[in-house]
């Protein structure tokens, strides 16, 4: 039986719930860091469609990218930088904060700004990086690897609660299929719900192209049918890079949705999602 992980709000007045049937969590913000500006631009557009829809947003943006296929790719504004701007929407939008930590000795330091620390696909076999984040106590977001069967995932999670922390959220963001491209298999998402964690899918990764002469591409159309079939399976959250002007985006510019689509494509999946949870009732 999968069991809930619940992320209070920094203020505590709200509780964003993974497995939650009534109001649906989404992990949502622009892939890096790159501006304060366009860090409030998404923060203000989640506060607005939270309130119009049964939606509740985890803010993501990684303070670093890491994995980068060239080494003359933008790589972020800096971590002490990146993290003080990241503290700012936390405490001024009331938005819990997930962003990705790489190594070990990042982990306590992510831990003080970020509910959710998240475990990226390239390192999601990385014991002591498991180990490091389960220790703060923060949930963790652990990506499975493109390389990894689904099958693979509960040695993954097992490195996190085996230091005592179960707060463990799992997800499927596609798996290589020859060089450059990704495919979804979504039975994975059937496979990982049984191993107890709450399962979710990254609509925007999926459709990445990795490794396009120096840099990742991506297929944006196909987001939305991707995140349909995701939920008509049934998924406890979506994951969603979004950006105000995807084509300016330092990382993943085409895979990023354009902020402007977002509520539409919620209302669209919520749709679906109320549709499955009443065949499945």
């Amino acid at each position: 039986m999968t069991h809930t992980v619940t992320i209070p709000s920094p203020s505590g007045k709200r509780k964003i719930v993974f497995g939650n049937a009534e109001r649906f969590a989404v992990i949502a913000g622009p892939c890096v860091v790159e501006s304060e500006s366009i860090l409030r631009l998404v923060a203000e557009q989640l506060i607005a469609i939270q309130s119009r829809l049964p939606v509740d947003f985890v803010f993501k943006s990684s303070y670093t990218k890491a994995n980068r296929t060239s080494g003359a790719s933008f790589t972020g504004i800096g971590m002490d930088a990146a993290l003080a701007l990241l503290a700012k929407i936390r405490n001024d939008y009331d938005l819990p904060i997930l962003s990705d930590v790489h190594l070990p000795d990042e982990c306590a330091i992510a831990a003080e700004t970020c509910d959710i620390l998240q475990i990226p696909a390239f390192l999601s076999r990385q014991t002591e990086l498991l180990h490091a984040a389960g220790k703060t106590g923060r949930a963790i977001h652990i990506k499975k690897g493109q390389f990894l069967s689904p099958e693979d995932m509960k040695f993954a999670k097992s490195k996190v609660t085996e230091t005592g922390n179960d707060r463990v959220l799992l997800c499927e963001r596609g798996t290589f299929f020859g060089y450059g491209d990704l495919v979804v298999d979504f039975r994975s998402l059937v496979t990982m719900r049984a191993y107890g964690s709450p399962v979710m899918y990254d609509a925007t990764h999926s459709v990445q192209r990795p490794s396009q002469h120096g840099v990742s591409g991506g297929n944006r159309e196909f987001i939305a049918p991707l995140a349909c079939a995701a939920m008509a399976i049934g998924v406890d959250g979506l994951f969603i890079e979004t950006h105000p002007n995807p084509a300016e985006a330092k990382s993943d510019r085409d895979s990023q949705l354009p902020l402007a689509e977002l509520e539409p494509l919620l209302e669209r999946l919520l749709e679906i999602h109320d549709a499955a949870r009443k065949e499945r009732a």
